[in-house]
């Protein structure tokens, strides 16, 4: 019981203090799951691969398999509400308000003054990912140069070629079978 209060106050924590969207929270999640020892960076890499690649929000997503891989269904089900709640809240009290507010610079100015710090927290999430799976690494094994070639790949796919992310995941996943198995 004490663990399935742990997550969803942990959980409730991080979206009430997170802002700037699902990947901009990843670096606040792994930081809890890690101090918490809930699960190996290794094993939050790829909680968070499948939340990418899943429907719905990312975090959500990682918080709801955090939960289940710590505590079972009601791990899962303690996580999503404690990631979620804090969201609904604000947004019902923001929506009431936003109307009347945003006509003020000042609150305008705080929105424009946010946009650098969510970027950089989604850039800080991408290198981290990238640190932790070995991707950026001094030595240049066949196994960095092929991750290094398919993100450069998915990258173009995605900006150039304006794929849907949903084929260039796809693609990627058939490129990893051919490469790695």
């Amino acid at each position: 019981m004490m663990e399935l209060w742990e997550l969803f106050s942990t959980f409730f924590i991080i979206g009430f203090v997170s802002f700037g969207g699902g990947y901009a929270m990843i670096p606040v999640i792994e930081s809890e799951v890690s101090q918490h020892g809930w699960m190996t960076t290794q094993q939050f890499t790829d909680i968070i691969a499948i939340s990418g690649m899943s429907p719905g929000p990312v975090t959500a997503n990682s918080a709801i398999l955090v939960g289940y891989s710590t505590a079972g269904l009601a791990g899962a089900i303690s996580s999503a509400l404690g990631i979620l709640l804090p969201a609904i809240i604000f947004v019902t009290v923001i929506a009431s308000f936003f109307s009347k507010l945003n006509h003020y610079p000042v609150i305008q100015s705080m929105f424009y003054g946010l946009r650098p710090i969510v970027t950089s927290l989604i850039l800080f999430a991408a290198i981290s990912f990238a640190l932790s799976n070995h991707m950026i690494a001094v030595n240049f094994s066949w196994h960095t140069i092929s991750s290094l070639l398919v993100f450069g790949l998915s990258l173009f796919a995605l900006m150039k070629l304006r794929w849907h992310p949903a084929y260039v995941i796809i693609l990627s996943g058939l490129v990893g079978v051919v490469l790695y198995s």
